[in-house]
Parts: C-alpha cells; structure tokens; sequence
C-alpha cells in the first residue's frame, strides 16, 4: 500500500471517529488538484482532550501499535503542540498539530469540505495553504505557492 492510499486510510478513519481536523500540506494540494509527491501527511487537529482521544481510537482502527498511546493531550496542548506519528512498517509519517507557533492555529483555521480520491475531507480553502507556504524558507513551499498563485489566481503579496 502507498502513503497516499495510507494516508486516505487515515483519514477514513478519522471521519468515521468523529476526529475534528484540517488537513494542510502536499495533500491538501492534491485535494486542490495540485499533485506533489510526499511521504507525509499533515493535519491540525482539535485542541481538545477528547478529539484527541478519538484521533488514538482512529489510528488504533489501522494500526496495532502501543507507540499510539503514548499520543498525550499533553503535548499537543503544551508549548510545542505536535506530533509526528511513525506507523510501523510504513513508509508514511503523520503530523498532528494544534498550532503551528504563533500564525496558526486550529481554530483559527479557513477550511472547507472537499474529496480526495472520493473521500470526503476537511482540508484548508487554497488561500489558506497558498499564505501557509508562501513566506516559508523551504524551496518546495514556494514552490507550491506558487503553483497555488497561478492556479486560483491570487495576486503576489
């Protein structure tokens, strides 16, 4: 299986468990019609106990692995709200996030409900990622905003 057909695993199971999320990254791109290779998936996830809760029952559904529990309320609350998440035997890494320093936050979040190979998605609206990607230091961020400025028509800053 690919980490994209994982990934949409992922977020099968996320949807069936009631999960709140936003997904953002190279698979929000595709979800956007801009296809990048990527070997991860990204999402920010409800600042709340119990979401997080539902998220471990979600990845518990795909995965045996005791490492999900060590998935706290504790760190994605605390000062640096992330996870990176490892399945064992997979060639995909998942990042859950609350926040993302002091520019993003889950709640602050513009998103819309879109598909991803017919999968039913929460993923940020295009100008939110083109403005997450946009200022970035990484050469293939600019690259997305870029592809995102041309395709939706945003004008430069």
């Amino acid at each position: 299986m690919t980490a994209f057909d994982r990934a949409l695993e992922v977020i099968e199971a996320m949807n069936r468990e009631g999960v709140e999320y936003v997904m953002f990254g190279a698979m929000a791109l595709a979800a956007h019609g801009l296809v990048r290779a990527t070997e991860d998936a990204d999402f920010f996830i409800a600042p709340e106990g119990e979401n997080i809760e539902r998220l471990k029952k979600a990845l518990r559904s795909i995965w045996d692995d005791p490492q999900i529990e060590e998935i706290s309320a504790d760190d994605l609350l605390g000062d640096y709200p992330s996870v990176a998440y490892f399945p064992p035997d997979e060639s995909i890494s998942i990042d859950f996030l609350t926040r993302l320093g002091e520019a993003y936050s889950y709640a602050m979040l513009q998103w819309e409900e879109g598909l991803l190979d017919g999968i039913p998605v929460r993923v940020v609206t295009p100008r939110t990622l083109y403005e997450m990607k946009r200022d970035t230091v990484r050469y293939k961020d600019r690259i997305d905003a870029d592809a995102l400025r041309r395709k939706f028509g945003f004008s430069e800053p």
